[in-house]
């Protein structure tokens, strides 16, 4: 299936089946957010779930936290997102749409590669991470590659352009019902990390290196935000910030590079559609940085990106509050500043990733089957359970199977309409296994379980479904 064709039937098969619609759809919806529905608040929690399990519950040496969505705006100084948490901005003066100066000349990039102009490619690119590294110089060198190269317009054509300026991303709001004090929506979640570093570590009595693991909502003003979930103005992220000590902090970002990817394959996404990116332009605070990369309908973009993030943070803190902010090693008798490793997950992202990796189409008998092969662990139901027909006490024993499953998994009943369509309105939703109790349930207690990917089917007996359910799960290969 073509790029653009794949991202027009996840989009639509996302509202259709209940994963994502956008948001306040009866007024017209509002740009760049999006509501999960009940299948896709499912997907969403159980990845959650996985995510939490792998980075808190198997490391003994991280732990959890859910700081405040609004913190004190000296936080943002500290940090330096008040002052430098920009994007590029370039106005088309006929439309009066606003573009990502940076992104405008990427895409004129990849289009030049699609037309064979490799070498043409190059050079634009190698201009490109010139400017980026341009410090105040930037938006002049980026403004003299759109203007040198004659980029038009994505949706007019035009080619008039204003000079491109710098615009901050932080949603900005008022605490307190008269003359409030500004306060900012968070960007990220690190911060609240950062801020709590001593407050995580002294209660549970953790000594570098350790990590505090969080998820949560953050929100950008982004410039453009579109492309489905990949870019939205409100999203959510799972971080992790690794604490070590100076001068092993490169030794642990290789360990959690390869941790991670290892984290992202175990979802059950084809590893030819992961791959790490490197940085060209460092982050202020970064000394490393690397992004996993996934193939989406849209080009490769980034899934999760891992930084060492030195000591920048924790110093910044430790000046603008006044309080200690570094850590008294017993063994090496020492005190000093820990380095951080990063690991950002976008978590929409990774969901539109499993949309786009799971769907897969083969036809049947004629027909157009359309499956979601999610990893079992990540479905949002894993067993659908179809009496026969509605009669001779057939609903009665699934509705106990149902009651019996649902004390281990996700299930769900499902009577409407003939076999057929119930397979398939299951295949849609990624349900890995369908149950099907039939006359012959009546005489042996045994029921038919029909696998979502090679539609074999199978006879369990009722009181082993958990335990065939569970082991499927365990040995499931995408």
């Amino acid at each position: 299936m073509m790029s653009d064709d794949l991202f027009d039937t996840i989009v639509s098969l996302s509202k259709q089946r209940g994963f994502i619609v956008q948001s306040s759809e009866i007024y017209g919806g509002l740009s760049a957010t999006y509501d999960y529905g009940p299948m896709g608040v499912e997907l969403k929690r159980n990845v959650k779930e996985k995510w939490w399990q792998s980075m808190v519950y198997q490391n003994d040496d991280i732990v959890g936290l859910d700081a405040a969505i609004m913190m004190h705006p000296k936080t943002w100084d500290a940090s330096g997102h008040t002052e430098a948490f920009n994007d590029p901005l370039i106005d088309d003066k006929t439309s009066g749409n606003r573009y990502r100066a940076d992104e405008l000349i990427e895409d004129y990039i990849r289009d030049l590669r699609e037309e064979g102009e490799e070498e043409h490619a190059e050079e634009v690119h190698e201009r490109l991470v010139e400017a980026l590294n341009a410090g105040d110089d930037m938006n002049d060198a980026l403004h003299a590659i759109v203007m040198d190269e004659e980029i038009p317009a994505p949706e007019s054509g035009a080619f008039d352009w204003t000079n491109v300026r710098q615009f901050n991303l932080m949603f900005e709001t008022k605490m307190g019902p008269v003359d409030g004090q500004t306060v900012f929506l968070r960007p990220e979640t690190a911060q609240g990390i950062f801020v709590n570093f001593q407050n995580a570590r002294e209660p549970a009595r953790l000594h570098v290196p350790f990590g505090i693991a969080q998820m949560g909502k953050a929100f950008r003003n982004e410039i453009v935000a579109r492309q489905f979930v990949f870019r939205m103005r409100e999203f959510e992220q799972m971080e992790m910030q690794y604490f070590v000590k100076p001068g092993n902090e490169l030794d642990w970002y290789e360990t959690w590079k390869e941790r991670r990817m290892a984290w992202h394959e175990s979802l059950g996404i084809d590893a030819s559609n992961l791959r790490f990116h490197e940085h060209e332009q460092l982050s202020h605070y970064a000394n490393a940085a690397v992004d996993i990369q996934y193939d989406f309908p849209i080009g490769w973009k980034e899934l999760e990106g891992i930084h060492s993030r030195t000591d920048y943070d924790l110093s910044r803190h430790e000046e603008y509050s006044g309080k200690k902010m570094s850590y008294y090693d017993p063994w090496e008798e020492e005190r000093y500043t820990p380095y951080v490793v990063e690991t950002s997950t976008g978590l929409d992202r990774t969901l539109f990733m499993l949309l786009c990796d799971a769907y897969y189409e083969e036809e049947v008998k004629g027909d157009t089957r359309s499956v979601l092969r999610f990893h079992p662990e990540v479905a949002p139901i894993r067993a659908g359970i179809f009496p026969l027909v509605d009669k001779e006490g057939l609903p009665k024993i699934a509705r106990d199977i149902e009651d019996d499953l649902n004390q281990h998994f996700n299930v769900r009943y499902d009577d409407r309409g003939s076999m057929g369509k119930r397979y398939r309105r299951q295949d849609e939703a990624g349900t890995p296994f369908c149950i099907t109790v039939d006359f012959d349930t009546l005489d042996d207690q045994t029921v038919t379980v029909r696998d979502r990917d090679t539609m074999e089917q199978d006879r369990v007996a009722i009181d082993q479904l958990a335990t065939y359910i569970f082991d499927h799960t365990r040995n499931w290969e995408a």
